[in-house]
């Protein structure tokens, strides 16, 4: 992105700017805006003392917390681009993306309190210099991409392109809350959804945004029910099938709805939230490249979203592509992800050219060949997510299908091959089953796709619980249309190493 830097003022007209006794935020206790105008002051003397100017560069490892927003805010009041990055990193993790984004100052925390159950923690930081370089670019935040598929990318954004992006919530309008109004953010502030659609935006529109002390089904309907406000939760599909598990949920006036990021969540858990809470389940579609992009907030068009306001969305050989002016690639130019102003999203989908809405149908790399025939990996995922007896799944390609999944109590690999022999054309069923007690996720809670941390997750669960499922050979199918065998009508094998319950 080439447009110049904002002037630094721009965190304190768009961000902090409000009534002193407005409550903005909502830990262990309320900040007001005063509070935060305050805490934000003192955080920039301590950034300004260790060396931090404007156009110099810093990195933030901090957990959620009161310190990491007063950090975040401190840097972009100096004119500094702050580089964030997940506090849940192994230190090997660290030092590598400390090299690759070479920062001025560094903040760790130095003592933080809480479990991995926290939704926020008690932090305190540690601020260090360290020999890097300032930006030398007008970007004022930089975040790496999850790195559910691949190798994590250096994405970076301008102050005005994060501006804009606040400007496309505000004009999206129902269904986005309002001054006066509550968020409840479950999604981490380190990633754009909580950064821009929950801490961002609830500042700028005067919404108080609050974290929930324990990220529990209990914890979360606890922080809703602590406030009159209207509230909207924001999190993801794991969120939402955390409190899909609470058989009886208690009652919440103030609950108006609830907003989605990440995955496209399923019919049947859509459908089972919304019948257990009465509210409305809403859909957002986004990337840490633009952040929003398009939203169905009350599910009136699931599964097509209709474009943010601001933003074009057009099909090209299938991919959908979204308007950007510049790429968001720190240090990578490649036309395959970014050109002519069109960002390559990797997503396959359809856009009704009469309404302009689009349909997300699964990563383009989701559609792959068995045995000449196309087979969608997401409808094979999908598929397998619903039955019964699995609590997660994820299905990958390598010379054949093969899928990774957790069961439920009641589950067993036998029962989902004879469901999916009931559900999918031979063809599209995997040939690898793998039970795993635990699929590893992204920080953001998305399921990982890479094959070789899929196949660590199998081994670990191998070593602490090796059973292994009899293979099954059925006679192979003959597929309409088509010459030659398509595959096995069930996986022809369990993976050796594999678990059952």
């Amino acid at each position: 992105m080439t447009e110049e830097a904002l002037d630094p003022r721009w965190v304190d007209e768009v961000l902090l700017a409000g009534p002193d006794d407005q409550v903005a935020l909502v830990f262990d206790a309320p900040v007001t805006r005063a509070d935060l105008r305050r805490l934000v002051s003192a955080k920039q003397a301590v950034l300004t003392n260790a060396g931090l100017v404007r156009g110099g560069s810093a990195v933030l490892c901090l957990a959620p917390s009161l310190t990491f927003v007063t950090n975040l805010l401190a840097c972009w009041r100096i004119g500094a681009r702050a580089a964030l990055l997940d506090h849940r990193l192994t230190s090997y993790e660290i030092h590598n993306a400390l090299h690759r984004l070479a920062p001025q100052v560094v903040v760790t925390a130095e003592h933080a309190s809480g479990g991995p159950l926290r939704g926020f923690q008690q932090v305190e930081e540690r601020v260090t210099t360290y020999p890097g370089r300032p930006s030398g670019t007008a970007h004022a935040l930089v975040q790496l991409s999850s790195g559910s598929t691949g190798p994590s990318k250096v994405i970076a954004r301008t102050a005005a392109n994060l501006v804009e992006e606040l400007e496309r919530y505000t004009k999206i309008g129902a269904g986005v809350p309002q001054t006066g109004e509550r968020i409840v953010c479950l999604a981490s502030m380190v990633h754009v959804l909580g950064l821009v659609g929950g801490l961002m935006y609830g500042l700028h529109a005067g919404a108080q945004v609050a974290i929930p002390a324990r990220m529990t089904a209990d914890g979360i309907l606890a922080t809703v029910a602590a406030g009159p406000e209207p509230t909207t939760l924001l999190g993801v599909p794991f969120h939402i099938e955390l409190l899909s598990s609470v058989q009886t949920p208690p009652a919440l006036p103030q609950l108006t709805g609830m907003t989605t990021g990440g995955e496209l969540v399923r019919a049947e858990v859509h459908a089972g939230f919304v019948d257990r809470y009465g509210v409305r389940l809403g859909n957002m579609y986004g990337m840490t490249e633009v952040g929003v992009i398009a939203t169905d907030l009350f599910g009136e068009h699931r599964p097509f979203l209709t474009p943010a306001p601001g933003l074009s969305v057009r099909e090209e050989a299938g991919e959908l592509l979204v308007s950007l002016a510049a790429s968001p690639y720190l240090g990578l130019v490649d036309p395959a992800r970014w050109s002519d102003g069109w960002l390559h999203t990797k997503d396959a989908g359809t856009v009704d050219p009469a309404t302009g809405r689009f349909r997300i149908q699964g990563r383009r790399d989701s559609q792959v060949s068995v045995g000449g025939l196309k087979v969608d990996l997401t409808e094979v995922e999908h598929t397998l997510a619903a039955l019964p007896g699995v609590a997660a799944a994820v299905v990958t390609h390598d010379k054949a299908i093969e899928a990774y999944v957790t069961l439920r109590e009641d589950g067993t690999a036998a029962a989902v091959q004879a469901q999916l022999a009931e559900r999918l054309a031979a063809y599209k069923r995997p040939r690898v089953l793998r039970v795993v007690e635990q699929l590893p996720r992204t920080a953001t809670g998305k399921l990982v796709r890479d094959r070789a941390l899929l196949v660590e997750a199998a081994e670990k669960s191998a070593a602490a619980q090796p059973a292994v499922v009899p293979a099954q050979r059925p006679a192979p199918d003959v597929t309409d249309g088509h010459h030659g065998a398509a595959g096995p009508a069930v996986p022809a094998s369990v993976q050796e190493g594999s678990t059952s319950r």
